[in-house]
């Protein structure tokens, strides 16, 4: 058997054999195919009863707290998923990059059908036979392919990992951001052995977080997403939190200081716009947390689990910039809701029996489809077709810029399966999302200025080709 360091040399030739056949393929010129809205609401002439229906129970039973378009899904497969009119969409979304095998995959569906007939929940009051099976593949996958403080090269920080499991992302970041306050108190204590002291006496209970972050809408998880559309309404939040900007290293000593407990981030920020972390800056970060005792955790539920063509955002960096906590959640189950945190023993040592919970969390459903999920997104020919993939994306875009300079900022950003095109002006994502709907494309925007482009890992270069098509003729109605 081939070791993993020779499989990971592997698909790196993948990927570079990619982006220079595909250099060769790419069209000379931006596509006007979709120039005709194909899908909007005046290309039917009456919705069904069926749909009016629906939306009317919607508009009447549901909390409006989003924003939907006048269309009810009603099935998929693969990419692609159609509504209750017929109209087939090409999903490069993911579901908010969930669906990381698309939608209605033979294998989930089978093992949630034969996991459901035999024990769908137990409670955490008791073992199940999944919950461990996922948590052992979530740390030796770690081990073998980097983070955590482990590198694929074979060189470590850690000694050793555990996991918990949640039931969404929200969850992950609250059980995380719990986990490092406790560290806090517990090092402070140590600093303070000698004399007698109370818990609520502790002053390392401050968290620092960074602007254009999106952790939750709970509200320890919102209190660190600092975006002011989401927080304002919602004031006051959890005190003691501090924002930085990303990259920047003139304020890192400011930012994290000695009642620091806890720093959260996003090695690629999703949905504030695709916005990357210098390796550099993430071994600073990394580096003052260790001068002060804090911990360091990495939110990579959106760009975590083979989004960016390795395991984690950070597996390919030196140990020297690794976190101490890793959340995780969106593709982990193709998406039935499960979410996790992954864990250094050094940090974990201070969780016992009744410290956190969860009564749905870790369920033998859950877990028996996260783990079959993460054994296939795992395989060899699986991450090189990624890589393959993402080169194709990549050098598509790459054509965007030069095409519609006026539209568009020049430098694409992301990796792997993780992409955005930032705008010029801020009205035009929103825009050009409504647009390429309408000839049947979804895609998200991202932050103020950007669109974002999260398809399922597993697709293909024809569903890269109508999507891409599809955004430049929108972008060439735009101008």
């Amino acid at each position: 058997m081939k070791s993993f360091q020779s499989l990971s040399n592997l698909a790196t030739r993948h990927f570079q054999r990619g982006i220079a056949s595909e250099a060769r393929s790419l069209p000379s010129s931006p596509s006007t195919k979709y120039k005709t809205a194909t899908h909007s609401s005046d290309t039917v002439e009456k919705l069904s009863d069926v749909t009016q229906a629906t939306l009317a129970k919607g508009k009447e039973y549901l909390l409006p707290v989003y924003a939907r378009p006048d269309f009810v899904l009603s099935r998929g497969k693969g990419s692609y998923v159609w509504d209750s009119e017929g109209r087939k969409y090409l999903d490069f979304s993911a579901g908010i990059a969930v669906n990381a095998l698309g939608h209605a995959d033979e294998g989930v569906a089978k093992v949630l059908a034969d996991q459901a007939s035999k024990l769908l929940h137990t409670s955490n009051v008791y073992h199940n036979e999944w919950a461990g099976r996922l948590a052992e593949l979530l740390v030796t996958l770690t081990q073998k392919e980097g983070g955590l403080g482990y590198s694929a090269a074979g060189n470590t920080t850690s000694a050793g990992a555990k996991v918990f499991f949640s039931n969404s992302g929200t969850e992950a970041n609250e059980g995380a951001l719990k986990i490092a306050r406790k560290v806090g108190k517990d090092r402070w204590a140590a600093n303070a052995s000698g004399r007698t002291w109370d818990s609520k006496d502790c002053t390392k209970t401050r968290i620092a977080c960074f602007e254009s972050s999106f952790h939750g809408r709970s509200m320890g998880a919102l209190s660190v997403t600092s975006t002011s559309k989401y927080q304002i309404p919602f004031a006051p939040l959890l005190p003691g939190v501090d924002v930085g900007k990303v990259n920047d290293f003139e304020r890192l000593d400011s930012l994290v200081g000695e009642d620091t407990c806890a720093v959260i981030v996003e090695p690629i920020q999703g949905e504030g716009g695709i916005n990357a972390a210098q390796t550099e800056w993430l071994a600073a970060l990394r580096k003052r947390c260790d001068e002060v005792g804090a911990v360091l955790i990495f939110d990579e539920i959106q760009c975590g689990l083979y989004r960016t063509g390795t395991l984690w955002a950070h597996s390919s960096l030196p140990v020297e910039c690794h976190p101490d906590i890793v959340t995780v959640a969106k593709p982990l189950a193709n998406g039935y809701p499960i979410g996790s945190v992954l864990l250094r023993d050094s940090v974990a040592s201070t969780m016992t029996a009744g410290t956190h919970g969860t009564t749905f969390g870790g369920s033998p459903l859950a877990c028996a489809v996260g783990y079959h999920v993460l054994s296939r997104l795992s395989e060899r020919p699986f991450v090189g077709q990624i890589a393959e993939t993402s080169a194709y994306l990549s050098g598509r875009l790459s054509q965007l810029p030069k095409w519609f300079p006026n539209t568009l900022q020049p430098e694409i950003r992301g990796r792997g399966l993780i992409m955005g095109l930032g705008f010029k002006d801020t009205k035009d994502p929103s825009r050009l999302m409504s647009l390429a709907r309408e000839r049947g494309v979804f895609v998200l925007t991202a932050g103020k200025d950007a669109i974002r482009l999260v398809p399922s890992l597993n697709v293909g270069k024809e569903e890269v080709d109508l999507a891409v098509d599809v955004i430049e003729s929108c972008l060439g109605e735009m101008q």
